[in-house]
């Protein structure tokens, strides 16, 4: 482990140079952080530095290259969210040097879950009213993680989806199925499921009204993220899940 040193202060760094605190981040941390991989810090350096930490900061975790680029794109311009712009700043790669200067981890992808023969059998406990397993649909059986969630997304129909749904004590209405669509766009679009702050934020400018929070669970009283991941057929998403 190595330390960084900045105005007398030593701050734990691990082996690949990010911040073991991620407290002890500051703005003279950063520029201190960029002068180790030879990279003086400018105005446009922090624009885009503050806004990987205001996701943060929001949603508890780091975001991916597709989500940051159009937040950068929506706050600040679409030029400042092109791949050459972004390079030129950050030779080393937002998503690699860009973090590690902005004082976050590394961004992780819903779509990076276990193997299928790494998948645990759970025991159901009496009060679990989804699959944990597999099930039966049509003749042939599915693979389901102890969470519920489906092993292969792309097995997913919405024929299925009225199967898992009723497993879980719901039935289907337009709007269920609103936000089970939009998940699985965001999804395919993104490569991650949407937590329930993002699908808040998200849902609203792909749908005609505002769902509140109260209606999203009204809607999925297991939580509008967790339980509609799992009847959209998605991974169940990462970072703070519903509240």
């Amino acid at each position: 482990m190595q330390n960084l040193v900045v105005n007398g202060a030593d701050f734990p760094l691990s082996d690949n140079g990010q911040l073991q605190n991620l407290a002890d981040w500051s703005p003279d941390v950063a520029i201190a952080l960029a002068e180790k991989e030879g990279l003086k810090l400018r105005d446009a350096h922090f624009e885009i530095i503050r806004i990987m930490r205001d996701y943060y900061e929001q949603y508890n975790i780091a975001p991916i290259r597709k989500l940051l680029k159009k937040d950068i794109a929506e706050m600040l311009s679409e030029l400042k969210a092109n791949d050459d712009y972004l390079i030129s700043l950050f030779p080393g790669g937002v998503m690699h040097q860009g973090l590690r200067i902005a004082g976050l981890p590394q961004a992780m992808l819903d779509a990076e879950i276990e193997p299928v023969s790494k998948i645990k059998i759970a025991s159901k406990p009496a009060d679990v009213k989804h699959y944990v397993s597999e099930f039966e649909f049509n003749g042939q059986n599915y693979r389901v993680y102890p969470n519920g969630n489906l092993v292969d997304p792309s097995e997913w129909t919405e024929e299925m989806a009225n199967v898992l749904a009723d497993k879980e004590g719901i039935q289907l209405t337009d709007d269920h199925w609103e936000v089970l669509r939009f998940l699985r766009k965001f999804y395919f679009q993104y490569g991650i499921t949407p937590m329930v702050n993002l699908l808040k934020k998200h849902l609203t400018r792909y749908t005609d009204r505002h769902y509140s929070e109260d209606e999203l669970y009204t809607l999925f009283p297991d939580g509008p993220a967790r339980q509609g991941s799992r009847i959209a057929g998605l991974p169940e998403p990462q970072g703070c899940i519903d509240p």
